[in-house]
């Protein structure tokens, strides 16, 4: 069996698979993030909870309702986002004229309290998710086998992710939310809703956030600590790729997962600092992040 770079290529090819599916999960939810912030300038700690949400709408929908893994891929980003939308108009709408920090308390508060129910309810040992009988088994490619689900997966965030960043930056409405962000005061005398589409926003990003949960339901256990594990280095891909850069946020989170991965086979010491070590050098050398614009 011939050798790349002195690794078996299952090896490799199982590693580049893993940080991919990894990388389309830092996609979306950075993504969700660069969404709020680029857009409402609020930076959103309760996001891991939000993903957490959703994979536990999926694991509900199917254990309560009955209903299966595709109902809950439309209703889990519906049901959080609605939440969403009354996080910002019970409690966001009225600190939005103070400083950022005081959404940032918020939010991370929030966060805690989400966990803090799940995890009363649930315990922290994790449901199991089966996968949907249509995406069971894989492809023998010869150099590796790709499992079905793991390539829906890679498909289904890079259709949503790209479908995000032409509804922001290509059609009408992402013109005029780009438009309310500038100058609200003059957009509403335009007589757009501006109220509205803030709240729309916020409640467009979380669903982001939840329809990620429930890709990764069948993936990892469901259990209440799974957002907190990740939202720390979702922030770091969003500070690289430029807060509030939407395509940043979906290019910098497919190459950081890569970067895990392959860093996983050339130096697994490194594997769990690498994304933080990188942010660190390029904030030094391009503090606004790297597709990010200084103000």
């Amino acid at each position: 069996m011939f050798e790349l770079l002195g690794v078996p290529p299952q090896a490799l090819f199982g590693q580049v698979l893993l940080g991919l599916i990894n990388g389309s999960f830092y996609a979306i939810l950075s993504l969700g993030l660069a969404v709020i912030f680029g857009l409402l300038n609020i930076i959103n700690f309760t996001h891991g909870a939000q993903y957490m949400m959703g994979a536990f709408v999926a694991w509900m929908c199917l254990n309560y309702l009955g209903l299966n893994y595709w109902a809950a891929l439309l209703l889990a980003p519906i049901i959080v986002g609605a939440t969403g939308v009354a996080v910002e108009r019970l409690l966001l709408k009225r600190i939005a004229h103070l400083d950022h920090l005081y959404g940032l308390l918020l939010t991370f508060g929030l966060a805690l309290i989400i966990q803090g129910v799940f995890r009363n309810q649930y315990g922290s040992s994790g449901l199991p998710y089966a996968i949907p009988p249509q995406l069971t088994g894989g492809q023998n490619l010869g150099f590796m086998f790709l499992p079905n689900y793991r390539a829906w997966v890679i498909v289904a965030s890079l259709v949503v992710c790209l479908g995000t960043w032409f509804l922001i930056e290509k059609t009408k409405l992402g013109a005029y939310l780009r438009a309310a962000t500038e100058n609200p005061t003059l957009t509403q005398a335009f007589g757009i809703n501006v109220p509205l589409l803030v709240t729309l926003t916020y409640g467009f990003g979380v669903a982001l956030a939840a329809f990620a949960g429930v890709l990764a339901a069948p993936i990892y256990s469901v259990n209440p600590n799974m957002g907190g594990d990740l939202i720390i280095v979702v922030f770091a891909v969003v500070v690289i790729g430029g807060m509030g850069s939407i395509m940043g946020a979906i290019i910098t989170g497919f190459s950081l997962g890569l970067i895990e991965g392959l860093t996983k086979v050339f130096y697994p010491e490194g594997a769990a600092t690498v994304i933080f070590v990188i942010m660190v050098l390029v904030l030094l050398v391009k503090p606004a992040g790297l597709f990010g614009r200084t103000a």
